[in-house]
């Protein structure tokens, strides 16, 4: 199966702030970020979003039906959602560091339980019919995915980077993964 997955184009938000769950919308206008993933995008393809506004205004503009599915969303940050990542108290910041996948902020979920979910979708989506499907997600999402895939321990996590508004491809077989290209724009 192709998969397309699209981190959404930057949020309208200061830069440093924990935004996670958070429904904000983005620093462009949609219809234009959607028009330029057009131009990458296969024409017809079915498209899944995130429920969040910052991928379903863009998944909108891509299709007249964009099925929406929760476990696309980004990572809950519970009490640290909204606020400057500087201003978390660092204690509790670091235990977050030192174990990125089974910590869990104050009324948030863990990244072990993001990627869970997110996976549920995947073999969800790979047990149908279509042959490829564009997805727009965030960028947390994308971290998870790629590191289960490719077997990149959590200390490596923050070496995975994925641009605002940029196309990842991939090819998932019933046993192997082909990355075809990263961030492309």
């Amino acid at each position: 199966m192709e998969l397309f997955l699209i981190r959404h184009p930057e949020p309208d938000v200061p830069e440093g702030t924990c935004y996670g769950r958070s429904d904000i919308g983005l620093a462009e206008d949609a219809g234009v970020a959607a028009a330029r993933l057009r131009g990458i995008l296969p024409a017809g393809i079915p498209v899944y979003t995130s429920p969040l506004l910052r991928c379903r205004s863009v998944a909108e503009h891509l299709s007249p039906a964009p099925a929406v599915d929760a476990r696309l969303a980004e990572m809950h940050f519970g009490e640290w959602e909204m606020r400057r990542w500087d201003e978390i108290e660092k204690a509790v910041f670091d235990a977050w560091v030192a174990d990125i996948l089974n910590f869990t902020p104050p009324g948030g979920e863990s990244a072990a339980q993001m990627l869970a979910r997110t996976l549920a979708f995947i073999d969800e989506l790979r047990a149908g019919e279509a042959p490829a499907a564009a997805v727009l997600t965030h960028g947390g999402v994308l971290r998870v995915l790629f590191a289960h895939w490719l077997e990149v321990p959590p200390r490596r996590w923050p070496r995975l980077t994925f641009e605002f508004g940029g196309v990842n491809k991939v090819n998932l077989g019933r046993k192997d993964l082909r990355v075809e290209y990263l961030n492309r724009k």
